[in-house]
């Protein structure tokens, strides 16, 4: 899989709410598909398709502890997203300096013709 392509899999798979939720709890530590499930108001089968889209952009991992398949995080596809938007990090800095500069003018001036 190439880098892009792992990369529209980890936004797609951050793209829905209960998945973030899921990467959340899990980062708290390893659960099983029952302890996932039940903070949601959804069928097992649901919750594992969920699953199925963060394992497939390599976010989850599963593992075996006799019949209990717990689930834990994997967090490279989350740095990989962190590099990507690094750089748009620049760009953001400079546009806020920059309004910034815009508004410390406006404050001399307002101060200026304010009595």
């Amino acid at each position: 899989m190439s880098a892009a392509t792992r990369l529209d899999a980890t936004f797609s798979a951050l793209a829905d709410p209960t998945r973030r939720a899921i990467l959340a709890r899990l980062a708290k530590g390893e659960a099983s598909v029952l302890e996932l499930a039940e903070p949601f108001d959804m069928t097992q089968p649901a919750i594992s398709k969920h699953l199925k889209v963060l394992e497939r952009a390599g976010l989850i991992a599963r593992g075996r502890d006799g019949q209990r398949r717990p689930c834990r995080l994997v967090a490279t596809p989350l740095r990989d997203v962190t590099t990507y938007l690094e750089r748009y990090r620049q760009f953001w800095e400079e546009s806020f300096d920059a309004l910034d500069d815009v508004l410390a003018d406006l404050k001399k001036k307002h101060r200026k013709e304010t009595p």
